[in-house]
């Protein structure tokens, strides 16, 4: 096995960034294809807490080149602020950490306009993280962003940021009263910034390209979630890149035919950040069971309290489909270990019809009513087993039950945060 793509399988923060972390020891590129900083993944350690948000999170490992591809969008600002962190940490990164010229370039009017498209809809804001992504894809979409390409020409640079301003100004001072943002003054910032990025710039896709013709070992690290997917999330509640594995795979400049496995990373139960239905969401009285920092469920990037429900079993049976996964990782199995009864949400009852799938109206899925199947708790700490066939038999039958309902196998097991959490029913990479 040479290319794996590994996708969250919900609305994200299903631990992606601990399962690529564990895989990306044993192999030779980690590449990030969708997305920006919106991003958010947390790497356990020896009881150190690390925090990414663009940068792969095989950066921690000193095999791994790091690439970040044309499918993701850039602030450079923060994405310096990462690599600052990096060495403060004293994690060596030199020459392994590259960016596409082709990734598009958020700028600080894609943030400004992105906090004011929220505060303008009210009660129908999406919950945006605020960063910028979406204007800064619109603006892609538009054909008036610029690139990492001509970032670091200032010649270009210049002409495409007065072309760009005249639009983004037009909009910020006649429909939201703000003052315009002067073509020199970010000319100034930007090459400041651009002085420190050259140097991380390189022909990304190409070498990944010669990495998969040679056999390499290439991870792709999804960002989100596929229900978070610009074009079958749950719209409009959704991000502005395409989550999938088939966006990932466009998003890294090379075909579908070149990935030899699907990992979807999905939550022992359910859980989502900003707005937007939750069907399987807690009652009152089931949520006095969990404590969301207990359960690890803030977000990394938002800070935001995730609001968190049953398992649902509709939602990850399309995310499969839509992925074509081969194998599943199943994450927070011990966030379960003191509980009675767990429930599973098999399928969802519409206006008196059984559904396998979620309905695409935003409107009919906040309407569902779920369908559960209960089972009994195993009621026994997972967290210190070592090894599947260890666990409790009831947990063994919850995470089976999951699987015949998804119709994918479990090939990892998760039962805490850190790297020796892991149980293993498939080995991917052989280390190096």
């Amino acid at each position: 096995m040479s290319s794996i793509i590994v996708v969250g399988a919900q609305w994200g923060d299903e631990g992606k960034g601990k399962i690529t972390d564990i895989l990306a020891k044993s192999v030779d590129f980690v590449v990030r294809a969708q997305g920006g900083n919106n991003a958010g993944h947390t790497i356990l350690i020896d009881s150190q807490e690390l925090r990414f948000h663009l940068i792969p999170s095989g950066i921690l490992h000193p095999n791994a080149q790091c690439l970040i591809t044309g499918g993701t969008v850039i602030d450079p600002g923060s994405f310096l602020e990462e690599v600052d962190c990096l060495r403060k940490e004293g994690i060596d990164f030199a020459g392994r950490l590259w960016l596409s010229n082709y990734a598009h370039v958020i700028f600080p009017y894609h943030k400004l306009l992105d906090k004011l498209y929220e505060k303008q809809k009210k009660d129908q804001a999406i919950g945006t993280t605020g960063k910028g992504i979406g204007p800064c894809y619109a603006d892609q979409s538009n054909r008036i962003g610029i690139r990492l390409a001509e970032f670091v020409r200032p010649d270009i640079l210049k002409q495409r940021l007065q072309t760009t301003l005249f639009f983004k100004n037009q909009e910020l001072q006649i429909i939201f009263q703000q003052e315009p943002f002067l073509l020199d003054s970010l000319l100034e910032e930007c090459d400041q910034l651009a002085a420190k990025l050259k140097s991380f710039i390189a022909p990304v896709e190409e070498w990944i390209a010669e990495a998969l013709k040679k056999g390499k070992k290439v991870l792709f690290e999804g960002a989100q979630g596929t229900l978070l997917d610009n074009n079958f999330g749950s719209y409009p509640y959704v991000t502005s890149s395409s989550t999938i594995a088939a966006g990932i795979a466009a998003g890294a400049g090379i075909g579908p035919t070149q990935i030899d496995h699907v990992l979807g990373v999905v939550k022992t139960y359910t859980t989502r950040v900003g707005e937007g239905p939750l069907p399987t969401a807690f009652t009152k009285e089931e949520q006095k069971m969990f404590v969301a920092s207990k359960a690890r469920e803030i977000g990394t990037t938002t800070g935001r309290t995730r609001r968190m429900g049953w398992f649902d079993a509709c939602l990850v049976r399309y995310s499969a489909r839509l992925n074509g996964l081969d194998s599943m990782a199943l994450t927070k199995l011990d966030i379960l270990d003191t509980l009675d009864e767990i429930k599973i949400c098999t399928h969802y009852r519409l206006d008196g019809i059984i559904l396998e799938s979620p309905p695409v109206l935003i409107e009919d899925l906040a309407r569902v009513e779920p369908i559960y199947e209960v089972l009994e708790g195993w009621r026994e700490k997972t967290s210190q087993v070592s090894s599947y066939e260890k666990l409790p038999e009831k947990a063994i039958y919850y995470l089976k039950r999951i699987s015949e309902l998804i119709d994918v196998p479990i090939s990892m097991v998760s039962v805490g945060p850190d790297r020796k959490s892991t149980l293993f029913l498939q080995q991917f990479f052989k280390k190096k």
